[in-house]
Protein backbone atom coordinates (compact mmCIF):
# COMPACT_ATOMS: atom_id res chain seq x y z
CA UNK A 1 0.00 0.00 0.00
CA UNK A 2 1.42 3.37 -1.18
CA UNK A 3 0.76 6.33 0.72
CA UNK A 4 -0.35 9.69 -1.55
CA UNK A 5 1.38 12.26 -0.28
CA UNK A 6 0.58 14.58 -2.67
CA UNK A 7 -3.35 14.09 -2.13
CA UNK A 8 -2.33 14.50 1.82
CA UNK A 9 -0.33 17.69 1.25
CA UNK A 10 -3.21 19.01 -0.77
CA UNK A 11 -5.54 18.06 1.72
CA UNK A 12 -3.69 19.91 5.09
CA UNK A 13 -2.74 23.18 2.95
CA UNK A 14 -5.76 24.85 2.69
CA UNK A 15 -6.73 24.75 6.18
CA UNK A 16 -5.53 26.89 9.45
CA UNK A 17 -4.92 25.06 12.44
CA UNK A 18 -7.01 25.49 15.17
CA UNK A 19 -7.18 25.73 18.82
CA UNK A 20 -9.51 24.26 21.44
CA UNK A 21 -10.36 26.85 24.13
CA UNK A 22 -12.50 24.83 26.58
CA UNK A 23 -9.49 22.66 27.58
CA UNK A 24 -7.71 25.02 27.88
CA UNK A 25 -10.17 27.80 30.37
CA UNK A 26 -10.83 24.21 32.10
CA UNK A 27 -6.96 24.15 33.38
CA UNK A 28 -6.37 27.85 33.88
CA UNK A 29 -9.59 27.97 36.06
CA UNK A 30 -8.24 24.67 38.01
CA UNK A 31 -4.32 25.91 38.41
CA UNK A 32 -6.12 29.54 39.52
CA UNK A 33 -8.36 27.46 42.32
CA UNK A 34 -5.30 25.73 43.43
CA UNK A 35 -3.18 28.33 44.52
CA UNK A 36 -5.74 30.11 46.17
CA UNK A 37 -6.66 27.12 48.27
CA UNK A 38 -2.59 26.84 48.56
CA UNK A 39 -1.70 30.21 49.55
CA UNK A 40 -1.90 31.15 52.72
CA UNK A 41 -3.61 34.53 53.96
CA UNK A 42 -2.77 34.76 57.15
CA UNK A 43 -4.03 38.02 58.87
CA UNK A 44 -2.59 37.19 62.69
CA UNK A 45 0.97 38.95 61.48
CA UNK A 46 -1.19 42.38 61.31
CA UNK A 47 -2.42 41.60 65.21
CA UNK A 48 0.60 42.65 66.81
CA UNK A 49 -0.20 46.25 66.04
CA UNK A 50 1.53 46.60 63.24
CA UNK A 51 0.47 49.71 61.07
CA UNK A 52 1.46 48.53 57.70
CA UNK A 53 3.88 50.76 57.66
CA UNK A 54 7.92 49.66 56.49
CA UNK A 55 10.06 48.96 59.65
CA UNK A 56 12.90 51.76 60.56
CA UNK A 57 16.46 49.73 59.70
CA UNK A 58 19.01 51.64 61.51
CA UNK A 59 19.27 54.15 64.28
CA UNK A 60 18.15 57.45 63.94
CA UNK A 61 14.94 59.53 64.08
CA UNK A 62 12.17 57.58 62.20
CA UNK A 63 9.80 60.04 62.32
CA UNK A 64 9.97 60.11 58.29
CA UNK A 65 9.80 57.75 55.51
CA UNK A 66 11.38 58.01 51.94
CA UNK A 67 9.74 58.27 49.08
CA UNK A 68 11.41 57.99 45.91
CA UNK A 69 9.98 58.45 42.40
CA UNK A 70 11.51 58.94 39.63
CA UNK A 71 12.46 62.21 37.96
CA UNK A 72 10.78 63.94 41.17
CA UNK A 73 9.98 67.78 39.96
CA UNK A 74 7.01 68.57 42.32
CA UNK A 75 5.45 68.25 45.91
CA UNK A 76 2.13 69.84 46.42
CA UNK A 77 1.28 70.07 50.12
CA UNK A 78 -1.74 71.42 51.12
CA UNK A 79 -1.83 73.42 48.10
CA UNK A 80 1.68 75.03 49.12
CA UNK A 81 4.65 73.59 46.51
CA UNK A 82 7.63 72.06 48.72
CA UNK A 83 9.40 71.55 45.39
CA UNK A 84 12.39 73.08 47.03
CA UNK A 85 12.75 69.77 49.18
CA UNK A 86 13.24 67.27 46.80
CA UNK A 87 16.74 65.74 46.39
CA UNK A 88 17.88 62.99 44.82
CA UNK A 89 13.95 62.44 43.29
CA UNK A 90 12.70 61.49 46.85
CA UNK A 91 11.12 63.84 49.80
CA UNK A 92 10.69 62.38 53.38
CA UNK A 93 7.75 62.60 54.60
CA UNK A 94 6.35 62.58 58.19
CA UNK A 95 4.29 59.32 59.94
CA UNK A 96 1.35 61.23 60.97
CA UNK A 97 1.16 62.14 57.30
CA UNK A 98 0.79 58.48 56.25
CA UNK A 99 -1.37 57.48 59.23
CA UNK A 100 -3.69 60.33 59.69
CA UNK A 101 -3.39 62.07 55.98
CA UNK A 102 -3.43 61.58 52.31
CA UNK A 103 -0.54 60.87 49.55
CA UNK A 104 -1.22 60.82 45.97
CA UNK A 105 1.72 60.10 43.80
CA UNK A 106 1.72 60.27 40.22
CA UNK A 107 4.46 59.47 38.63
CA UNK A 108 3.62 60.21 34.78
CA UNK A 109 3.34 64.08 36.07
CA UNK A 110 6.08 63.54 38.36
CA UNK A 111 4.67 64.52 41.66
CA UNK A 112 3.65 64.11 45.09
CA UNK A 113 0.21 65.79 46.40
CA UNK A 114 -0.04 65.16 50.21
CA UNK A 115 -2.78 66.17 52.47
CA UNK A 116 -1.50 66.72 55.66
CA UNK A 117 -3.41 66.82 59.25
CA UNK A 118 -5.05 69.92 60.11
CA UNK A 119 -2.79 69.95 63.26
CA UNK A 120 0.52 70.04 61.14
CA UNK A 121 2.09 72.48 59.46
CA UNK A 122 2.92 72.01 55.72
CA UNK A 123 6.42 72.58 56.52
CA UNK A 124 6.46 69.77 59.16
CA UNK A 125 4.37 67.45 57.15
CA UNK A 126 7.68 66.53 54.56
CA UNK A 127 11.58 67.43 54.80
CA UNK A 128 14.23 66.98 52.58
CA UNK A 129 15.86 63.24 53.01
CA UNK A 130 19.65 62.88 54.72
Amino acid sequence: MTLDVKKHRAKIKGKTPEFNLVPFIDIMFTLLIFLVVASSFNPANLEDGSSGKPESKGSGNSEYYLFPVANLEKVIVNGEDMSYLIKDSSIAIHTDVIDQGEIIIKPRDRSIIITAPDSMAPSEAVRSPE
